[in-house]
């Protein structure tokens, strides 16, 4: 059996989520990291047992590194992430894939163009609840889609966003929306399908910062069903997340890791046995890496045997075009049309 060989550019706090689902892998290793600051990049190293670089792309010159996972600032992603394609590697990029639609395009090309694979972080879609929502909705038991309702009231301090300066920018990090809700907004993709028109408003209440601490959505997706979206940073002292389907046979409610109502017709409330806890809802590190190693696993499957990858360039792309989507609207103050993209 193969053993993948896995590098980590970027060596903040959610490298050590990789890092640790990485340990955990059968077929995987952590080869080594990369931080620009030589000594964190010694730090992580030490800590991890792996080598080290200040310069990422002596990572991409490794040929004993298959895979790079980049946890960089967002608004670095794209930079790094075509580097890391155009390397030859397969590439692993935390959320958001990049801070705009274009970025997010050329990400996928060049990952087409290199035979590579390109997966984007969003775990929560390995977990238990939304696997057995996903399987609900494909066998048609909550019957026609009518509602889908999503909302986020996390809390961040002050302190959270001054940690670094790109905290809280437009550029290089994003909002509620970019930054905390592009989790639950991948859920709503995935669970609604596409959507065709979205009405948003953003604001900054609580914060000083760039961007927006709190956005809100009404959506209508294409197969007639109506969305909604609440992503705040400014809700003390911070709840869980919440994700609502309602059906014309039945209701889902979801809060965190747990599920809050199950009324399925025929289906009985699947047993989600250990919690593993969610988490992050006024710290960002409160959260458990067992669902980034799944979502490692099914990328090496993908790669050694051609399984269905889950989480692909193009999911990453529609979260981002919809959020990119909700700010329009707030600036114009009307709905606005969200076209279909082609990769």
């Amino acid at each position: 059996m193969k053993t993948w060989g896995f590098g980590i550019i970027g060596t903040g706090s959610i490298a050590d989520f990789h890092a640790a689902a990485i340990k955990e892998l059968a077929s995987g290793k952590l080869v080594a990291a990369a931080n620009r600051t030589e000594a964190r990049a010694k730090a992580f190293a030490d800590k991890e047992g792996c080598g080290y670089a200040t310069d990422y792309k002596e990572l991409l010159a490794n040929p004993d590194i298959d895979i790079v996972c980049v946890t960089t600032s967002s608004g670095s992603h794209a930079a790094i992430g075509l580097d890391v394609l155009n390397a030859g590697k397969h590439l692993v990029v935390e959320k958001p894939i990049a801070m705009n639609t274009k970025q997010s395009l050329e990400l996928i090309r060049a990952a087409k163009r290199n035979g590579v694979t390109l997966s984007v972080i969003s775990q929560r879609r390995f977990e238990k609840q939304h696997v057995a929502v996903r399987e609900a909705l494909d066998g048609g038991a909550l019957g026609k889609l009518l509602l889908v309702e999503v909302s986020l009231p996390f809390y961040r301090t002050q302190a959270y966003y001054d940690s670094a300066e790109w905290r809280g920018t437009i550029e290089q990090d994003g909002g509620a929306l970019m930054n905390q809700g592009i989790h639950s907004i991948d859920l709503l993709l995935w669970f609604g399908g596409a959507v065709e028109t979205v009405y948003g408003k953003t604001a900054t209440q609580t914060h000083d910062m760039e961007a927006e601490d709190i956005g809100l959505a009404l959506l209508t997706f294409k197969n007639g069903a109506f969305g909604t979206i609440m992503a705040s940073t400014s809700i003390q002292p911070g709840f869980q997340a919440a994700l609502n389907l309602y059906g014309e046979k039945g209701t889902i409610k979801l809060e965190g890791s747990s599920i809050a109502h199950w009324t399925v017709p025929g289906v009985e409330q699947p047993e989600l046995g250990v919690h593993t806890g969610y988490g992050g809802v006024s710290d960002p590190r409160s959260i458990s890496h067992v669902y980034h190693r799944t979502q490692l696993e099914n990328v090496i499957e993908s790669i050694e045997s051609g399984k269905e990858l889950l989480l692909k360039g193009i999911d990453g792309l529609r979260a981002v075009q919809l959020v990119e989507a909700i700010y329009e609207s707030s600036a114009k103050g009307a709905p606005v049309r969200i076209e279909e993209v082609a990769e």
